[in-house]
């Protein structure tokens, strides 16, 4: 194996501190829960600003990469798309859109499970307002989760498989709060096919995309 490889999977030392503490940056911050704390669904204002937070958390996550650790922002998967992976990212949204219909549609009923009263604060808010939150959603997931922390502890345990369930797990706890626990199962389910879609394309904007395509089925074509 050469030197390459090995400083690959298992970073120096500064290398990991850093990812260890850019992993606490990006999951620590989008785990606390802005949206309790500034009552995001409070009003219009509430909502813009709670969007703001989270775009700052972004921001933050992009300048430790690039002036902190002093890497490029392919290093989190953001790598040139091809045709081939907007056809990819397009047809695996469709796909995740048609699992979930399935727990929404079959699953959810025949359990007596209902999340109407959840999606209609979000439902009631002008169009622009929710399409904003769908393409802030796509994004902050995408780079925080997938990109920034799948790839930062793929390097720190050399497993992509330990990768891909450490951060599929936090994906989904992370929505257990506004949602309740049976959200757990959507939540799961999208993380789990969004994991895979990253680990298979390695690239940031495939996932941004097919994670766009099923927000916006629900939050601005329901």
């Amino acid at each position: 194996m050469s030197s390459v490889s090995t400083t690959a999977m298992r970073p120096a030392g500064r290398q990991r501190m850093l990812a260890l503490g850019g992993l606490v940056l990006a999951l620590g911050g989008i785990s606390l829960p802005f949206g309790t704390w500034d009552h995001a669904l409070a009003s219009q204002g509430n909502m813009v600003a709670n969007e703001f937070v989270f775009l700052a958390l972004v921001a933050a996550v992009l300048l430790y990469v690039t002036r902190i650790e002093r890497r490029p922002l392919a290093s989190i998967g953001f790598i040139r798309p091809r045709f081939a992976d907007i056809a990819i990212a397009v047809a695996a949204g469709l796909v995740m859109v048609a699992l979930l219909g399935v727990l929404y549609l079959v699953v959810f009923p025949r359990l007596g499970w209902d999340e109407t009263q959840q999606f209609q604060p979000l439902m009631a808010v002008p169009f622009w307002l929710r399409f904003v939150t769908v393409v802030r959603a796509a994004v902050s997931e995408e780079i925080l989760f997938r990109g920034y922390a799948l790839e930062r502890t793929k390097e720190l345990t050399g497993s992509r498989a330990a990768a891909g369930l450490f951060t599929w797990g936090v994906f989904t706890i992370d929505h257990l709060g506004y949602w309740g626990w049976h959200h757990l199962l959507v939540a799961g389910l999208a993380g789990g096919l969004l994991t895979l879609l990253y680990l298979w394309r390695g690239n940031l904007w495939v996932n941004i995309l097919a994670h766009f395509i099923v927000d916006a089925v629900g939050f601005l074509l329901g």
